[in-house]
């Protein structure tokens, strides 16, 4: 299958997930551009544009929702089809505001492969789709904050949950539980970073308006 009109553009900053998203694409013939955040995939987009992009949303630098609302809001590429992919924003309000930025699909981790080769056929062949009008900038950034500060919460309470569970655990089960834990951590802090990153852009619209 071939999709002449471009690549589908795959970002994703965990290296075997990426490897296995690309090569089960290619595998079916799809030509394929990589990015491990949304900075590297403005700079693919900006030398060749793709059919779609099939983008995580927790990631370094520009994670999934603001690579989505900088696409939605540049008339150059807010007609470009976006499918995301999550596990860790998988709450029914994470999702309503990814569609409401204009996604064409959301996608759980793990993601079925067979369910993830028939959305990507299905998005590349159902031609132009009517979008939602482009948040406005407030609307956007309120609706991110909300979405970063209940995901920080959660992960809060998830970590403090592994390390009660750790100290009751037999040595042979602690293994599995502090990768979770180091895996929750992790994800804390790039949660954090990302919210710090919003918190200055607020601070600074603030003093300018």
């Amino acid at each position: 299958m071939n999709v002449a009109y471009g690549p589908v553009l795959v970002v994703e900053d965990v290296p075997n997930i990426l490897e296995l998203l690309a090569v089960t694409l290619r595998f079916k013939g799809y030509p394929v551009v990589t990015a491990t955040n949304g900075e590297e995939a403005i700079a693919r987009i900006a030398e060749q544009r793709p059919a779609l992009v099939v983008t995580d949303i927790l990631m370094p630098k520009m994670d999934g929702f603001a690579l989505m609302h900088k696409l939605r809001t540049d008339p150059q590429t807010n007609a470009i089809p976006v499918i995301f992919l999550s596990a860790t924003y998988v709450t029914p309000e994470d999702k309503a505001f990814a569609l409401s930025l204009g996604a064409a699909r959301f996608l759980e981790k793990p993601v079925d492969t067979e369910e993830f080769l028939l959305t990507i056929a299905e998005v590349l062949t159902q031609g132009p789709t009517t979008l939602p009008e482009p948040l406005t900038q407030d609307k956007f950034y309120q609706g991110y904050l909300e979405r970063l500060e209940s995901k920080l919460h959660h992960k809060n309470t998830q970590i403090t949950r592994t390390e009660r569970l750790l100290k009751t655990l037999p040595e042979e089960q602690k293994p599995a539980f502090e990768a979770l834990l180091e895996e929750a951590r992790q994800h804390h802090k790039q949660i954090e970073i990302e919210l710090n990153e919003l918190f200055e852009i607020l601070d600074e619209q603030k003093r300018l308006g």
